[in-house]
């Protein structure tokens, strides 16, 4: 009894840690479609900005400035030392 508590409750956390993934997935591609509304080169935008909100789990209000709202979104730098999210 106690082996099938167990299975069920391993289970139970790997389908919800793979469905906050996909949920995730979801919030920053329509926040990084806001943010990157108004991007001249817009797939680049997309790009960083994706990859700059699943590491940080946020991106800042509007289409550009604002980076104070997401500490982690705005601290993050490229190899050069330049900011690397849009």
């Amino acid at each position: 009894m106690k082996l099938v508590f167990v299975t069920f409750l391993l289970v139970s956390l790997i389908l919800s840690s793979s469905l906050f993934e996909v949920s995730m997935a979801g919030f920053c591609n329509s926040k990084c479609k806001v943010r990157c509304s108004k991007a001249g080169i817009r797939a680049r935008c997309l790009k960083y900005c994706g990859i700059c909100c699943a590491k940080c789990k946020c991106v800042p209000s509007g289409t550009y400035g604002n980076k104070h709202e997401c500490p982690c979104y705005r601290d993050l730098k490229n190899s050069k030392g330049k900011p690397k999210c849009p």
